[in-house]
Parts: C-alpha cells; structure tokens; sequence
C-alpha cells in the first residue's frame, strides 16, 4: 500500500440510510472475524476485537453481521469489543439463515424463527433497536410475505428501525416492498460478478443502499487492471474497493476480514477516487 494513501472510512463521503442515519461509505463486513468456515470463534478473540475496535478508529460507521455467523460469534464480539456504542456507529445484522456446521447453510424464513432471531440479535448485540435488519435469504418453502411480515412486525414493536433484504431478485423486492419500506439490498456483486448490475442501478434510481458482498476479488494480471493499479501504486484488491466506490452512488462496500493490516489497506480504498474513464476501463476489461 502507497504511504502516500491514508486510511479514513470518511474519505469515500457518506451514504444515508432510511433517510435518518448518514455513515461513511465504506462500512466492515463481520463475517470473517470467525472461525474457519465461518463456524465457531475466530483463532484469537483479542485479534478480533482489536480489528473491531481499529475499524472505527479508521472512521467505520456501518458494521454489518448475522445472527449465522458463528453463529452468535461475530454479534457477540461486536458487543464485546465496541459496547456501548458510539452515537454515529450503526450495527446491521441478518436473519434467516441456520447453521449445521462449518460452510454449511440452510434457510429458515419461518416467521417464528425470525421472532426469536431478532430477540437473540438484540440481546447478544446489547441493543433496544436493531437499526437495520436484513432478511438473509428467501425460504422456498415459506411464502415471502409471511417472513416480511414477521420482520413488519418487530418493527412495528420498536425491535427494528429499518428492514432489509439479502440475496433478492427484483421480483422478489417488489413482493417485500408492497408490505413495507425496504432501505437496502446485500446481494453478491464485485467487478468480476456482476449478476445483481440491474439492481444497483435500480436502488440509485430508488434511494435503496446496495450493499455488494463478496466484495473483492483477485484480479491480478489483468492488464488493465494491473496498469491501473500501478498508477495510483495500490494494490488490485484496493482497486476493486475503489471500482465499487465509483461504480454508483448507491453502493456501500463492506470488505471484511480478520487482519487488522488487512484492514487498514481496505479502509484505504476509500481515499482512491477513480475517473470515470478508469471505470469503464476496469468495467470492460472485466466484463
């Protein structure tokens, strides 16, 4: 990483979410802090909270997890390295998703399920309100609007301030969004997989927050990618972070990992401001 690129969240502006809470555009995916698999506790709890707790040093206002991740770890660990909470800080977590072992997920979108996964998220992340919850994936076997419903209902309880969904198609939205205001769409997006491109433009167009996981990918020897990295001496995972940046407006990347100096580099993305040209280099050279 150039010593000449400092690491700042705030350097990639702000996005604002439901209309009343701004964060910094580049937020912290918590999926990574732990164990193998995504199952279990990280190798060391003091390394995890120590990535926690530099993420907002580094200016991270939106940190994103899910009652699966663990599960219960990653919601645990937010609490204990970052509780009580700084006023600006804004934790988003997930449910709908049951774990059997390392790497392995199935989908529960009963709405029972749902009820009881808000109040475990609420009291492992020491929270009155969940300031944004997503639903993590569709159940084929449960109608859509009944698991909406049953996050409809939290919300109108005071559990959650703003609804959002996972891995949603656009029809799939629009069954959510006749029931309630839905404020953002994580689905998997980066510069070399870009299946969900019709639904980032749509959530620019609509006010919607896009957030890409799976947000960075290896593109090393791509020559234009490589050439254009070496311009702004970055390395190409930083590039992708900055692609996504300029990509849209509505996108909100939530690089995660479980390395403080990993981190940092992540973080430094946000100071990378490409040119529209560049983009549409790294686009077509990816396409």
């Amino acid at each position: 990483m150039s010593q000449q690129i400092s690491a700042h969240a705030g350097a990639a502006g702000t996005i604002d979410l439901g209309g009343d809470l701004t964060v910094n555009r580049l937020g912290f995916g918590a999926m990574r802090i732990t164990g193998a698999g995504i199952w279990g506790d990280p190798p060391s709890r003091a390394d995890a909270v120590a990535v926690l707790r530099r993420a907002v040093e580094l200016g991270v206002t939106f940190i994103d997890t899910a009652d699966s991740y663990g599960p219960d770890t990653s919601e645990e660990l937010i609490a204990e390295a970052l509780h009580p909470y700084a006023d600006d800080l804004v934790i988003a977590t997930k449910g709908g998703l049951e774990r059997s072992g390392p790497n392995e997920w199935s989908s529960n979108g009963d709405p029972a399920h749902l009820r009881k996964a808000i109040d475990g998220s609420l009291r492992k992340l020491r929270l009155e309100q969940i300031p944004l919850y997503q639903f993590h994936r569709p159940d084929p076997r449960v109608p859509l609007e009944d698991s909406i419903g049953a996050l409809v209902e939290a919300k109108d309880a005071g559990k959650i301030r703003h609804i959002g969904v996972s891995n949603f198609t656009e029809a799939q939205l629009r069954v959510a969004q006749a029931l309630t205001p839905i404020v953002s769409i994580q689905n998997r997006y980066n510069v070399d997989d870009r299946g969900s491109e019709s639904l980032v433009d749509l959530c620019e167009q609509e006010g919607i927050v896009f957030l890409p996981w799976a947000p960075i990918q290896n593109l090393d020897g791509v020559a234009a990618v490589d050439e254009i990295a070496a311009r702004y001496d970055i390395t190409t995972r930083q590039l992708v972070l900055a692609w996504l940046l300029g990509r849209s407006p509505a996108i909100l990347p939530i690089p995660g990992t479980g390395s403080v100096s990993h981190l940092e580099s992540n973080v430094a993305a946000a100071s990378v401001a490409l040119t529209p040209a560049e983009i549409a280099t790294i686009t077509a050279a990816t396409a």
